[in-house]
């Protein structure tokens, strides 16, 4: 994998998925509507999620083959948890 970035995300990928699927939404919005102890959220479980609702968008709006593999060989290069690591931060502003 490359280490170069693209406008200040790990890559195209990252970027582009966020900016496309994420853009806009909150932790409320991806389904953390709970509020942590420590007022913390965890990268880890966030990025799952959103890594899951990303798949999820892709079979629902897609048809078993070509397209549906190339999307998810997309998908599967980007940091979900540089977008979760940005949306928790968003969120606690």
């Amino acid at each position: 994998m490359s280490t170069d970035t693209y406008n200040g995300w790990t890559n195209y990928a990252t970027w582009r998925v966020n900016l496309e699927m994420f853009d806009g939404m909150s932790l409320l919005d991806v389904g953390f509507n709970y509020v942590t102890p420590k007022g913390t959220y965890d990268v880890y479980d966030v990025a799952k999620s959103l890594e899951s609702l990303a798949e999820d968008m892709i079979f629902e709006t897609t048809q078993e083959g070509f397209g549906r593999d190339y999307a998810l060989a997309f998908i599967a290069q980007v940091d979900f948890d540089q977008i979760a690591q940005h949306m928790i931060e968003d969120y606690q502003g």
